[in-house]
């Protein structure tokens, strides 16, 4: 049974850092897409950073383009958001999923706030 577990939410002042962690089971990890996606109260959900697990190819939104970082390590089936610079904006509950370019299965994780506020 597949399952995304995240971690390493909080508050945080603006300018501050976080480094969220999703720890990935039951499903091929290296031949994923892993995907960070976010999403603020009364706003649709948003992706701000993508990785091609096993080319490390790595996208990421407009808005969070140089502050934020994903990375991961293969040998915990974990992927990593490394975000810097926070901004009250980038307030929201974010959430890992996992997809894959040759079959059509999607997971989700539970999300893990993240509060930029003074």
């Amino acid at each position: 049974q597949a399952q995304l577990v995240e971690s390493g939410g909080g508050l945080v002042q603006p300018g501050g850092s976080l480094r969220l962690s999703c720890d990935a089971s039951g499903f091929t990890f290296s031949r994923s897409i892993m995907s960070w996606y976010r999403q603020a109260p009364g706003k649709e959900r948003e992706m701000v950073a993508s990785m091609n697990i096993n080319r490390n190819i790595k996208k990421y939104d407009d808005s969070v383009q140089g502050r934020f970082a994903i990375s991961r390590d293969r040998a915990k089936n974990t992927v990593y958001l490394q975000m810097n610079n926070l901004k009250p904006e980038d307030t929201a509950v974010y959430i890992c999923k996992a997809s894959f370019l040759y079959a059509d299965s999607v997971y989700w994780g539970q999300g893990t706030q993240v509060t930029v506020s003074s």
